[in-house]
């Protein structure tokens, strides 16, 4: 890999306690994403995938190491400082859709714009991202009369509408068919080629991992291999 990291893990630990019992579900992680790079993550359930994937994403500290992502040590940060660094540099994707029902896919998306404060800033490439997303047509429709894949790429929408440097996706193919998952992959992968964002993606899909330019195994907490 070159000098040019986005994200940089460095013995990273975490444990969880369970009232006096201790869960360690990572143990010593090392890993180093390139600017622009698809890397998909993959391992049995327990492995450290999510969690891994929520320190990156500053929603919860790490017990120990370090976690650099595009330059903020997010170890010395505060909650609050995570937060911002969250809603300016990192978009989520979910194998659970989480649209708001009661919203059209236009407003699920503009929530996005309105919590990071850039309801008043027009993004000229917005109607590109839509237009490659395939959903200009099904803004004003509620997730109820949206198809699954419809609804999995409103979400996506809503999580590059700010362009955030980088995009977490976990499990974002878990709910959809064959057709949908193909679909949404191949929209993560121009998303990643075209816009340049960085793509991390959890999956248990082989033929989803494929679409990664690496592909990390997890294991008990650890980095078992790269392939």
């Amino acid at each position: 890999m070159n000098d040019d990291g986005i994200i940089t893990v460095s013995d990273l630990h975490k444990v969880y306690r369970v009232g006096k019992i201790e869960v360690q579900a990572l143990r010593g992680v090392d890993l180093n994403v390139d600017r622009g790079e698809f890397l998909s993550i993959v391992g049995p359930s327990g492995s450290g995938k999510s969690t891994l994937f929520h320190i990156i994403g500053g929603l919860t500290p790490p017990s120990a190491g370090r976690v650099s992502v595009d330059g903020h040590d997010l170890a010395s940060m505060t909650g609050a400082e995570r937060t911002r660094l969250r809603k300016k540099t990192v978009g989520f994707v979910f194998q659970r859709f989480n649209l708001l029902p009661n919203l059209t896919a236009r407003d699920n998306i503009a929530v996005a714009r309105h919590i990071a404060g850039m309801d008043n800033k027009p993004d000229p490439r917005f109607a590109e991202v839509l237009e490659l997303l395939g959903i200009a047509r099904r803004l004003d429709h509620k997730p109820n009369a949206l198809s699954g894949g419809e609804q999995q790429r409103v979400a996506i929408a809503r999580a590059v509408v700010n362009r955030p440097a980088i995009l977490l996706a976990d499990e974002p193919t878990g709910n959809l068919d064959s057709e949908n998952s193909e679909a949404v992959l191949e929209l993560l992968k121009d998303l990643n080629e075209e816009f340049g964002q960085t793509v991390l993606m959890i999956t248990h899909n082989p033929d989803a991992a494929a679409y990664g330019h690496q592909v990390v195994h997890m294991r008990d907490g650890r980095i078992a291999e790269f392939t």
